[in-house]
C-alpha cells in the first residue's frame, strides 16, 4: 500500500519545474499515453470525457443559431489544395501526403486533412446556386494532420490533433462579419464561462492571419509558465475562396455574386489550458462545468460499521445523481481512504464527500474542496443546497484566480527596454504599435520569440510612437511568446 501511495503523486512542482510537470500530470491523471507515432497521443477516457462536454457545450450553441453538422473526406486532392494558393503556402510544410495505396503508386496524391476548406468548398460551389440556399452554415467534428517538427507536447502540439470546424457562406460581407464576431464571442462564453480561463479577444495582424483569410480574429490566454495559448480562432474568408472555387449565386436582384465566407475552429489544445491554467502540485483541477466527475464519495470504513456506512453513501450518491451531478463511490477494498483520496485530487474531481460511522450517527457529511482543500462539515439534510453552493464557488474561485494572474502578467510597456525586460521575465506586453511587417520582424528576432498575440478589440486611444521603429503607432497591440 506504502508502495501505491509513493507512486501515486507528482514528484515534480509546478513553480519550480512546469514541463515535467504538465507531463507527470497529463500521465498520473490518466489523461494520456504515448503512442508509437511520434507526435501523436492516445486520448484516455479522463481526458476524451472532458473533449466530449467541451462538444457538448459548443454543439449545443452553434446548433441554436442554425448550424449543422457534416463530414467530408480527411484526404484531399493535391489539385484542390493547391487552387488557393496563399492557402497552401501557409499549409504547406505540415501537410502529410499519401502517395500510395497498398504496392500501386496513386495517380494524384492525397493530403491528409491539415484543415477542410479545399475539400469542403468544391462541394459548396455545387450546392450553392441562389440566395435561397445561403446562409451556409455548416460544422465539422473531426481530426486534423499537421506534420510539425516542433517538439511535440500533449494537447498543446501534436501531429494529430481533434476539433470542430465551422464554415459558413452568406450573401453579404456584413452577414459573413457578423458570423465571425458571433463564434469569436461563443468561444469567449466557453472559455471563460466554462472552462474558467479568461481571454483577450482581438485581431490578428497580416502576419499571424490564417492562409487564404482576410482577416483573423482570436481568443488568446495567459499561460503560468509564461507563454501566450491561441485558444480559438475565427476568420473572414472574404471572397477569396469563392473566386477560386467558383461559389456564385444568383441574388434577388437577378445578378450573379461570389458567395462571403468564414471559417472557425477550437481543438484539443483547449484540455492542455484546463490542466495548466488550474493544476497544482496536488495534479489535475477541474472547473465543474467540464469535469466528467464533480463528486467522489469516499466512506472511511471500519469492519464492523461497514454495511451502514456503505448504505448511506448509496443513499447520498443517489440524491446526487437525480439532481444531474456526475458521481463516483469509491468503495474498492485494498486501498486507504488517503490513497483513494490522493487518486482523485491528481484526477481533479471538484468536490469530495467523506462520510464515516460517526457522520452516519450524526446525520452528517464533510465535504471537501479540490481547489481550496477548505473542508466542511455538512448536515445530510442540506447536502444537495450545499454541493450546489459549493460547485458554484469552485467555477466561480477558478475563474478569479486565473483573471487575477492574467492581469498582472499583462505589462504597458512605453519604451523598447520596458518591453523587452517584460518579454524576459515571462510577461505579455501591451504596447503601442505601427503594424508594419518588418516591425513585427523585427520584434521577433530581438525577443527571440515574440509575437503579436492579437490587437484587442479594447482599445484606448492609441496615440503615439511604436515602442519598437519609433513610427506613428495606428493601435496597442499585446505581445508574447506562444507555444
Amino acid at each position: 500500500m506504502e508502495q501505491k501511495e509513493e507512486q501515486i503523486g507528482l514528484s515534480a512542482k509546478k513553480s519550480e519545474d512546469f514541463n515535467e510537470w504538465y507531463n507527470q500530470v497529463v500521465l498520473k491523471a490518466d489523461m494520456i499515453d504515448y503512442s508509437s507515432v511520434s507526435g501523436c497521443i492516445v486520448f484516455k477516457p479522463n481526458s476524451y470525457a472532458i473533449w466530449e462536454n467541451i462538444q457538448k457545450i459548443f454543439d449545443g450553441k452553434i446548433k441554436k443559431s442554425g448550424h449543422k453538422n457534416c463530414y467530408f473526406p480527411m484526404f484531399i486532392p493535391e489539385s484542390l489544395l493547391k487552387k488557393e494558393a496563399e492557402h497552401v503556402e501557409g499549409f504547406s510544410p505540415e501537410v502529410a501526403w499519401v502517395t500510395k495505396a497498398g504496392n500501386t503508386d496513386l495517380n494524384e496524391k492525397l493530403a491528409i486533412r491539415p484543415t477542410s476548406e479545399t475539400i469542403m468548398y468544391e462541394s459548396y460551389a455545387k450546392w450553392v446556386r441562389s440566395w435561397r440556399d445561403l446562409p451556409l452554415l455548416l460544422n465539422q467534428w473531426n481530426s486534423v494532420v499537421r506534420w510539425e517538427f516542433k517538439h511535440a507536447k500533449p494537447f498543446l502540439r501534436t501531429r494529430e490533433f481533434l476539433w470542430q470546424e465551422g464554415h459558413t457562406a452568406h450573401a453579404t460581407k456584413e452577414d459573413a462579419e457578423k458570423e465571425v464576431m458571433q463564434q469569436l464571442f461563443e468561444y469567449v462564453d466557453l472559455i471563460e464561462n466554462y472552462m474558467a480561463i479568461p481571454v483577450i479577444a482581438g485581431k490578428k495582424t497580416d502576419k499571424e492571419k490564417f492562409a487564404g483569410a482576410d482577416y483573423t480574429t482570436t481568443v488568446e490566454a495567459f499561460m503560468p509558465d509564461g507563454r501566450a495559448l491561441q485558444m480559438g480562432t475565427s476568420h473572414l474568408l472574404g471572397q477569396n475562396f469563392a473566386k477560386v472555387f467558383n461559389i456564385k449565386f444568383l441574388d434577388k436582384d437577378e445578378k450573379e455574386k461570389y458567395a462571403w465566407q468564414t471559417s472557425w475552429g477550437l481543438s484539443t489544445r483547449t484540455i492542455g489550458a484546463i490542466v495548466m491554467a488550474h493544476g497544482d502540485d496536488k495534479g489535475l483541477v477541474l472547473p465543474p462545468k467540464i469535469a466528467p466527475v464533480h463528486i467522489v464519495i469516499v466512506p472511511i470504513i471500519f469492519k464492523e460499521k461497514k454495511d451502514i456506512v456503505i448504505a448511506k453513501s448509496k443513499e447520498i450518491a443517489k440524491k446526487l445523481k437525480a439532481k444531474n451531478h456526475n458521481v463516483e463511490l469509491d468503495d474498492r477494498d485494498g486501498y486507504t481512504p488517503g490513497w483513494k483520496f490522493n487518486e482523485w485530487e491528481l484526477k481533479g474531481v471538484p468536490l469530495r464527500i467523506e462520510i464515516g460511522p460517526k457522520d452516519v450517527e450524526a446525520e452528517q457529511l464533510v465535504l471537501v474542496r479540490r481547489d481550496t482543500n477548505e473542508k466542511l462539515t455538512i448536515k445530510v439534510k442540506d447536502l444537495e443546497k450545499k454541493v450546489e453552493q459549493a460547485l458554484n464557488d469552485i467555477q466561480d474561485n477558478l475563474f478569479k484566480k486565473a483573471k487575477e494572474y492574467l492581469t498582472k502578467s499583462i505589462v504597458e510597456a512605453h519604451d523598447f527596454n520596458d518591453f523587452l525586460n517584460a518579454i524576459k521575465n515571462r510577461k505579455m506586453t501591451r504596447a503601442l504599435y505601427c503594424g508594419q511587417t518588418e516591425c513585427e520582424d523585427s520584434i521577433k528576432d530581438k525577443t527571440e520569440g515574440a509575437t503579436c498575440r492579437c490587437i484587442p478589440f479594447e482599445q484606448k486611444h492609441a496615440k503615439g510612437k511604436c515602442v519598437q521603429c519609433g513610427a506613428e503607432a495606428k493601435y496597442w497591440a499585446v505581445f508574447g511568446k506562444g507555444y
